[in-house]
């Protein structure tokens, strides 16, 4: 058991060791780098990487798409209800001393159990569209081997070949990709990018990824984000982006300073001002289209 906590933990990864090492290369050698990991590194000292089982983070991650955690946790109970193996029941009380029913911890599904649900039954859980991805993804991973298909992956030592594997697999887009590979599959250097982790790039470490003509995030963006962070990190870039990334969210502001608290709002001001403004800019024209020739 301790065995398989260190393993699912990562403890054998020096959390300090690694502080350190971004916090130097962060800084710059003559100061003149950004600085801001460091100062949140003292501030979020155990932020550390799960190495999860492949095939639940797979599927759970494929449940995450265009969703908010509270409706996820859901999913996924219901998930694990309907087709894991009941692990145990933990006894609870009402606020007023009754008792109430116990919490039942279900394990994730296997392969072969998770086979057996249909789209239908999926859609019922309240999965909606991703019902059918989940279908097709666990077809399609126990024709290609299950899950040593996977494990496999572990062994790659390239964070892009791992990402084109993924994303083979129905519902499994880029970002859904890197997050399996990073959170399951050994790939410390793979970067899920999103939109926030865009801005987090552009607003500390290259402006020139700012540019207003893109729209969406195109696979040459999405390969220069993380290429950013692979630079600024060498080693770990996925852990050290994680850890800006858990900066950014509300539930930690509390232990920030407050000047990066000021800096990331007046940053996401300016961005909503900015977004504000191109809404008023006038379209271009539309191209008229060359008249049909006339039959004959």
């Amino acid at each position: 058991v301790v065995a398989a906590l260190r393993a699912y933990f990562q403890l054998d990864v020096s959390l300090a060791a690694l502080y350190a090492e971004w916090t130097a290369v962060d800084r710059g050698a003559g100061g003149e780098g950004c600085g801001r990991l460091a100062r949140v590194a003292a501030c979020l000292p155990g932020v550390r990487i799960l190495r999860q089982e492949p095939a639940e983070c797979l599927f759970s991650f494929i449940c995450s798409s265009n969703n908010n955690i509270p409706r996820i946790t859901l999913i996924l109970a219901n998930i694990r209800a309907a087709y894991g193996t009941e692990l145990l029941a933990l006894p609870r009380k009402n606020n007023d001393g009754t008792k109430a029913p116990p919490l039942v911890l279900h394990s994730f599904p296997t392969l072969e159990a998770l086979h057996g649900a249909s789209e239908d039954d999926l859609r019922a859980l309240g999965l909606g569209y991703r019902a059918k991805f989940v279908v097709n993804t666990c077809t399609q991973l126990r024709a290609a081997g299950g899950y040593a298909h996977l494990l496999a992956l572990r062994a790659v030592d390239d964070p892009t070949k791992v990402q084109e594997a993924l994303t083979l697999f129905p519902g499994v887009g880029r970002k859904v990709a890197d997050c399996v590979a990073l959170f399951s599959l050994d790939q410390t250097d793979a970067i899920p990018v999103d939109t926030h982790v865009h801005q987090i790039a552009v607003r500390d470490y290259d402006r020139s990824l700012a540019d207003d003509t893109v729209k969406s995030l195109t696979p040459a963006i999405y390969r220069r984000v993380g290429d950013v962070f692979r630079s600024r990190f060498p080693r770990y870039a996925g852990w050290a982006h994680s850890l800006l990334f858990v900066a950014e969210l509300p539930s930690f502001r509390g232990v920030l300073p407050h000047d990066i608290l000021e800096e990331m709002d007046q940053w996401k001001k300016l961005e909503k001002e900015k977004k504000k403004q191109a809404k008023k800019q006038p379209s271009p024209p539309k191209k008229k289209q060359p008249s049909p020739p006339p039959k004959k």
